[in-house]
């Protein structure tokens, strides 16, 4: 009986070696011939460009349902087409399908010659004559925003020096009070050395910070998902998928010497924002300037921009019609 029970032990384990042989056969035939660029699809056409900021406008899918054109603001430090990711997960194409006229700021990717460009430069020269762009075009005076991540910190900056310039400003896993101890990352930046890495560098490689946004959960990142990668990788889909993250979470640029010291130092460092001590182009910040509606979006599982970060804003700001929306998801699921 014994005997028996041993052989049927031995049987199992060789039949899942085999199983996983034959998964692991699967899998590079499928790896091969596997087409997973379907990111950044969504049609839209260029229509103003300034150094190498671009703006680019969706082809819509439907008419449009209202007469106010909005504005998709990524951050600097990662890609905008995780907005649109795949053509059936595209957050992108959600909003054209509701009916929306929309617009995209594509930063680039920095260059040597770049080092100089400032915080004022990014907010008040590239982001301002964007909406100052689409203002003209469309003859309004407000424009709506969405913004995300750093995005949505530089866009609530411009709106509470411009508020007469945008309609309704939509925030999702921004930063706004950098003084939580909440992540690793805010607890890190508070002791980097931000003056010897820009005197050194002159554009922040992406490496660098691609490193540290890994190092938050190194397992996770670096281990756990490679192994669980093995029991989907003769499936088509699932493997697109994966790659496609891939593919965006290690591209990252750049960044501009004198804007990212600036941003770190007087935000991630000094906190002056949320404290109302900020000033850009010698013009004081003052968040309660922005009294246009505000919705503020906050991922739960964000482990990168926590939620202590982001929902003291709806406190810190002069809107009357303000709201916080939480979901129980991570900081690029938010919107992928």
């Amino acid at each position: 009986m014994n005997q028996a029970s041993n052989t049927d032990i031995y049987a199992e384990a060789m039949s899942k070696v085999l199983q996983k042989q034959q998964k692991l056969i699967d899998g590079i035939d499928v790896l091969m011939n596997i087409e997973y660029e379907d990111h950044d699809k969504t049609p839209k056409e260029l229509v103003y460009q300034e150094d190498k900021m671009k703006l680019y406008r969706y082809i819509s899918t439907t008419k449009p349902k209202t007469k106010i054109p909005t504005l998709v603001v990524y951050a600097l430090m990662n890609r905008s087409y995780i907005m649109d990711i795949q053509r059936d997960k595209s957050f992108i194409k959600k909003l054209l399908d509701e009916g929306l006229d929309l617009y995209i700021v594509d930063w680039g990717y920095p260059t040597a010659e770049d080092r100089y460009i400032t915080m004022e430069d990014y907010i008040e020269g590239y982001l301002g004559n964007a909406i100052d762009y689409i203002r003209k075009t469309h003859n309004l005076d407000k424009i709506n925003i969405i913004s995300k991540c750093q995005g949505g910190t530089f866009c609530t900056i411009y709106s509470a020096l411009y508020p007469e310039k945008i309609k309704n400003l939509v925030t999702i896993a921004a930063p706004f009070d950098f003084s939580t101890d909440d992540g690793l990352l805010f607890k890190w930046a508070k002791d980097m050395n931000v003056d010897g890495l820009v005197d050194a560098y002159g554009i922040v490689p992406g490496t660098f910070l691609n490193s540290c946004f890994v190092s938050l959960k190194p397992y996770s990142l670096l281990v756990d998902k490679y192994i669980g990668l093995i029991d989907g990788l003769d499936d088509k889909n699932f493997l697109s998928d994966f790659l496609g993250m891939e593919k965006w979470l290690f591209d990252s640029p750049g960044q501009a010497g004198e804007a990212y010291r600036k941003y770190m130092k007087d935000l991630w460092q000094d906190n002056k924002l949320i404290k109302g001590e900020f000033t850009l182009g010698g013009k004081k910040v003052d968040l309660k300037n922005v009294t246009m509606p505000l919705l503020n979006v906050v991922g739960d599982k964000d482990n990168l921009i926590v939620p202590a970060a982001s929902k003291p804003l709806n406190d810190a700001v002069g809107s009357k019609d303000k709201e916080l929306v939480t979901y129980p998801v991570g900081h690029a699921g938010i919107v992928a």
